[in-house]
């Protein structure tokens, strides 16, 4: 839950336009090829996986200088 919620509001304070999905159901995040989480997936590509990225990190991910 800590990762959505850090994403939620870096992208909030941010004003960065992004649509966020939590996906919970693990078919789905193997799909991705994840097999730790917490994930983050940016544009169908798993960019941090096994840990939560600062707010910092995150800002890097989604191009917020």
């Amino acid at each position: 839950h800590k990762l959505d919620e850090l994403v939620r509001e870096t992208v909030k304070e941010s004003g960065v336009s992004a649509e966020i999905t939590k996906v919970e159901d693990i078919k789905k995040i193997m799909t991705y090829g994840v097999m730790t989480t917490p994930a983050l997936v940016i544009d169908g590509q798993v960019k941090v996986a096994g840990k939560i990225p600062s707010i910092e990190e995150i800002k890097q991910l989604i191009g917020v200088k």
